[in-house]
């Protein structure tokens, strides 16, 4: 937590990471959330969260997320998780987070090639741009290669509204800017 401590007048959107670190809730827009999974984030809150790897920031969609590790069910009730085997955030290579498209991941149905996207870590914000926007199996794990750039890969089912358990990933890349 001390190498929070070191942006504490940095704030994100209003709270600052060592909030984040204490598991301080941010104010969460959850107007496009599916009932079950707002119910499932007032329970996951009952846990205290590790400090977050990072804040995930899309500015043009309002999305503000602590990046958690893991891709558990109470990870990503919580949060957004950090996907094992890619690259840490703020680390050079393809960094890929995993979100919930019923919750916090359903705002990216309106992303955009050339929107910003924002990793807030320790002492650093680092930049990035929406490069590519597609569609895959489930099991095509190529999205989620190394790479000798830095990138952020979002992953989520797809379609968004789809009732069960959906057939399709939703990726969106970024690159540095």
């Amino acid at each position: 937590m001390a190498a929070f401590r070191s942006v504490e007048r940095a704030p994100v959107g209003g709270v600052t990471l060592t909030a984040l670190a204490a598991a301080v809730p941010m104010q969460v827009d959850q107007h496009l959330w599916d009932p079950g999974r707002i119910r499932a984030y007032a329970r996951a809150l009952a846990r205290p969260a590790p400090p977050p790897l990072a804040v995930l920031r899309i500015p043009r969609l309002g999305l503000e997320v602590p990046v958690l590790e893991g891709t558990d069910e109470w990870t990503l009730d919580r949060a957004v998780g950090h996907i094992e085997g890619t690259a840490q955030p703020g680390v050079i290579g393809n960094v890929g987070i995993a979100g919930h498209r019923d919750g916090f991941f359903r705002v990216l149905k309106d992303v955009a090639e050339g929107d910003r996207m924002e990793l807030a870590l320790p002492g650093d914000v680092r930049h990035y741009r929406v490069a590519r926007l597609s569609i895959v199996e489930p099991d095509d794990v190529g999205v989620l290669a190394p790479s000798r750039d830095s990138r952020v890969t979002l992953v989520t089912c797809h379609p968004f509204y789809f009732v069960g358990s959906a057939p399709k990933r939703f990726i969106v890349q970024a690159t540095a800017e």
